[in-house]
């Protein structure tokens, strides 16, 4: 049974409220922080635990935190990014959704160590009932004393604000956020500058994910070294994995990284299984934007080894026989599902959230999305898989910011792995469009 540092509580009725949480012993981290450390000493314990990025790109979170520029007389800001958008992950939801005072403890004490004044929670703009929620904690967190002026007596004081989104994926990459934040069209900037630097109003601006920011309670709480000695090697704690597809109990689990991923698929404890007894065909283990695995290779690597969810096992390989942990959002396809359907499916959503700023990205995604299409729907060409793939590498590494990668990586990786897929496409037209894929490939082989 996998220790639960994010969710221990989140079944508790009532724990969306100040009263329940704080007799779970909530806002215990805030106290300690402000009566017994430091703000250095806060920092210093978020980088012992090892914590990673938990918004996708596993980035060493103490590391981004001592970048934070801390010129005089300029404020800095602290912004959770909530702009939970990319499909297969709803991992942050939940969070928000059950444990409002955590993200709330979370922010405190990261902004005790930041030296931060303000902060916004920018919230995808579809979590619209999510706002009511957390605006509720915040005004509890108020009534309480752990917001506003001279917390717990103290010279620390700290502003918290809800901002919701107005439903543009390109809002999740931290730049594009900023620029929503102030007003602007959310177009992600050019950097450096870094917003560690120059982000919000030009000040020194941290952006964290919701996951991330929760980490910092029990790392406070029990210290980093108990955090860093749950996971294995640069994959420390515990992450939650939003499990969908083909399995029989989809849902948000909080696992201790390292832990196989066949295990994950299989055991009633996760995912229980693959649905109706079907075989297990792929796998997109990090959210839509990281490369499709087929069974052979999500549960054991090209050396044989098991497959385990962390950093460096799921990338093991590169993108020729790897992928990503990414966001968690674990995508599981049965032996029914058709590749070139789900990745056509993929492609529409990144053209449409493109923001249009670079060229290969938004001209990119459109030839993604068309090309595609032709194939799922009765008119590819065979010379179309190898355009899918010099599309997608003149997307990869030349636009501003990694939506163009998002988009790219899919693609490339779903014709590396299951190029008969699309030739069957072409050769079998009309069988290729009917919904169950694995009976029409049974139909052509009878």
């Amino acid at each position: 049974m996998s220790r639960k540092l994010l969710l221990e509580h989140a079944e508790i009725p009532g724990i969306t409220t100040y009263e329940v949480y704080r007799r779970q012993g909530g806002y215990r981290a805030v106290e300690k922080a402000l009566k017994e450390m430091t703000p250095e000493s806060v920092l210093d314990e978020v980088k012992i635990s090892g914590l990673r990025g938990r918004g996708g790109a596993g980035f060493p979170t103490g590391m981004k935190w001592s970048f934070l520029a801390k010129p005089e007389g300029i404020p800095r800001y602290l912004l959770c990014n909530a702009d939970e958008s990319e499909p297969g992950t709803f991992k942050d939801r939940l969070l928000m959704e059950r444990l409002p005072h955590l993200l709330i403890e979370g922010m405190i004490a990261s902004a005790y160590a930041l030296g931060c004044r303000t902060a916004y929670i920018y919230i995808r703009g579809e979590y619209k009932w999510i706002v009511k929620t957390l605006e509720r904690a915040i005004a509890e967190a108020y009534a309480n004393g752990w917001l506003g002026e001279r917390i717990l007596g103290t010279d620390f004081s700290f502003d918290l604000h809800v901002t919701p989104g107005a439903g543009a994926y390109i809002c999740g990459e931290e730049t594009a956020l900023i620029e929503s934040l102030e007003g602007k069209r959310g177009n992600p900037r050019l950097k450096p500058p870094f917003p560690a630097v120059s982000g919000l109003w030009n000040s020194p601006t941290l952006v964290n994910n919701v996951e991330s920011l929760c980490a910092v309670v029990p790392i406070v709480n029990e210290g980093g070294e108990a955090f860093s000695a749950i996971g294995i090697g640069r994959s420390t704690g515990t992450k939650l994995i939003s499990a969908c597809g083909n399995i029989n109990k989809p849902g948000v689990y909080e696992i201790e990284l390292g832990l196989p991923v066949e295990e994950f698929i299989y055991s009633d404890e996760y995912c229980g299984g693959i649905k109706n007894g079907k075989q297990l065909k792929a796998v997109v283990p990090g959210g839509s934007s990281v490369p499709i695995l087929p069974a052979h290779l999500i549960l054991k690597t090209a050396a044989g080894e098991d497959r385990l969810m962390s950093y460096e096992s799921l990338a093991e390989g590169g993108f020729v026989s790897g992928s990503m942990l990414g966001s968690g959002g674990f995508i599981v396809y049965d032996e029914d599902q058709c590749i070139v359907r789900n990745t056509w499916n993929f492609s529409r959503f990144y053209h449409h959230e493109s923001c249009g700023q670079c060229s290969p990205c938004r001209e990119g995604t459109g030839w993604l999305e068309k090309v595609l299409h032709r194939l799922e729907h009765g008119h590819g060409r065979m010379h179309d898989i190898d355009l899918l793939v010099d599309i997608s590498k003149k997307i990869e590494g030349n636009t501003i910011c990694p939506l163009g990668d998002a988009a790219a990586w899919p693609v490339a990786s779903a014709v590396r792995h299951f190029r008969d897929e699309f030739e069957w496409h072409v050769r079998e037209p009309q069988l290729s469009q009917q919904r169950n894929f694995g009976l029409a490939r049974e139909a052509v082989a009878v």
